[in-house]
């Protein structure tokens, strides 16, 4: 077998086969506004294409009328609690409350209440702010704060609840029937984006299966994206369901899915970082891997990997080669292939294909034509 750490050149190819990263030939959709740059980066380095298409933008705070009218009904109930559930949104709630002339008394306000954050990030935003956190939840859900508040009794207690990105309908909920005063504080709302033409190609590209992994960063996103998608909803889901992954930042953006009964893959900690580096680990886990003339090789989405060196492919000489490896050794009829070919047509444009797949891949073997049947791949024993 040859040796992955060198430069493998298949007989008449020429040049080497670049070094892959561990997410070569994957290709990668951000759903994600904020922090997209960010996030796709992180991805690229470790060798996917990325698709960006934010399903969701932010009102700017400052313009934003109901934060506005939310911060004057907060001052004016004089809370007891303020629960404050993301860094970004506590800070950019002071911010626009100075911008407004309310700086000072919102700071009254909060200094005279007890605060409890949603976790370090929001509780580091309170620090910043020269207030103190009351309690800070560890396990950084919202679940565990109505637990604690729940056990201490909240009756005729008086409580502030800065949203994150949409309605908290069932954490409200439980404290007003718990006897509580809320008024939710919507920092940061979400809407569609004013140009929804990059979503609806990632609907058409992910439909057509040409998207490997999807991810989250917020619940708002996966219900814009299914929103956006429309009629083709459905089958987005059946998408996420069989070949595409769904990969959510945490479990709060993972509900929408979930409750479709869409399999979805979670870091344990709700962090870019660690959402990239679950992708990064579990998405490879899905390739297929076959020994085959000597050689292992690895089929992803767009790519393959030939002892661990990448090959980009042509559409209809990836889907030739991923058909084939679907049943590895066993004669392929060229109907079927033809059938698997991205615009689907005749045995001619098999042969083609064929041909050109042989090419890419270098004659060593790979590929055997079976006369008047069809085609087949040939495999040694499996790869590890």
């Amino acid at each position: 077998m040859a040796d992955p750490t060198g430069p493998v050149t298949p007989a008449g190819v020429s040049g080497p086969y670049p070094p892959a990263g561990p997410l070569a030939g994957f290709t990668i959709a951000v759903t994600a506004e904020r922090r997209r740059e960010e996030l796709s980066a992180l991805f690229e380095r470790r060798g996917a294409k990325v698709i960006i298409a934010p399903t969701i933008t932010i009102v700017p705070l400052g313009d934003d009328q109901a934060l506005h009218a939310a911060t004057e009904a907060c001052v004016g109930l004089a809370p007891d609690i303020v629960v404050a559930t993301t860094g970004i949104g506590f800070r950019g709630w002071l911010e626009a409350a100075e911008g407004w002339g309310m700086g000072d008394t919102l700071r009254a306000a909060l200094n005279r209440a007890r605060l409890i954050a949603r976790g370090a990030k929001p509780c580091g935003a309170i620090r910043a702010a020269d207030l103190r956190e009351d309690w800070s939840a560890v396990t950084e859900s919202s679940e565990e704060i109505l637990e604690r508040l729940l056990e201490q009794g909240i009756a005729g207690r008086r409580i502030a609840v800065q949203l994150h990105g949409g309605p908290q309908a069932e954490f409200t909920g439980a404290l007003r029937a718990a006897g509580a005063a809320v008024v939710e504080i919507p920092v940061y709302r979400w809407t569609l984006p004013p140009d929804v033409a990059p979503v609806r190609r990632l609907v058409g590209q992910l439909t057509a299966g040409q998207i490997d992994a999807v991810t989250f960063t917020s619940a708002p996103a996966v219900l814009a994206l299914l929103e956006i998608a429309g009629d083709s909803a459905g089958e987005v889901l059946e998408q996420f369901r069989g070949d595409t992954m769904a990969a959510c930042v945490g479990p709060v953006t993972a509900a929408p899915l979930v409750e479709q009964d869409v399999p979805v893959v979670t870091p344990h900690r709700s962090r870019l970082g660690a959402l990239v580096k679950t992708v990064t680990d579990e998405l490879p886990l899905r390739s297929t891997r076959l020994g085959v003339a000597g050689t292992v090789l690895e089929i992803r989405g767009h790519a393959v990997l030939i002892d661990g060196r990448v090959q980009a492919l042509a559409p209809a000489a990836m889907a030739i080669l991923s058909t084939l490896a679907a049943r590895p050794g066993t004669v392929v009829s060229k109907d079927r292939l033809a059938a698997a070919l991205p615009r689907g047509t005749d045995g001619h444009a098999v042969d083609v294909a064929i041909a050109r797949l042989r090419t890419a891949l270098g004659p060593a073997g790979y590929i055997e034509t079976v006369i008047k049947r069809g085609y087949r791949l040939r495999v040694d024993e499996p790869a590890a």
